[in-house]
């Protein structure tokens, strides 16, 4: 269950960021709530994950997913360029905080 609530975290800190993005085309009550869930929502599921998992690797994989998403969303949703070499750190990310799931913790 701790990993589910890592990952919860991570999806969550990505609809914060997406949040964010709607927030600053348009400044309305509405899409301040959505920044304010998605953020808080994250830490909360965040905190649920510290309880069983190592704050290095919890920390790690939490950004790790919110980067590699909040990347991916700007490239679908918000026409950011995707060259090779974004795509080849974003798979660095990746494979990294993959790595970080079979360490002891």
């Amino acid at each position: 269950m701790d990993w589910f609530f890592l990952i919860s975290a991570g999806l969550c800190e990505i609809a914060g960021v997406a949040a964010i993005a709607r927030f600053n085309e348009q400044k309305n009550f509405l899409n301040g709530l959505f920044l304010i869930l998605g953020f808080g929502t994250s830490f909360f599921f965040l905190t649920l994950a510290l309880e069983t998992i190592s704050m290095g690797t919890a920390y790690a994989v939490w950004t790790g997913i919110g980067t590699v998403g909040s990347t991916i969303f700007g490239i679908f949703f918000l026409k950011e360029p995707a060259g090779w070499k974004r795509v080849l750190f974003i798979a660095m990310i990746i494979s990294a905080t993959i790595g970080l799931k079979f360490l002891p913790s």
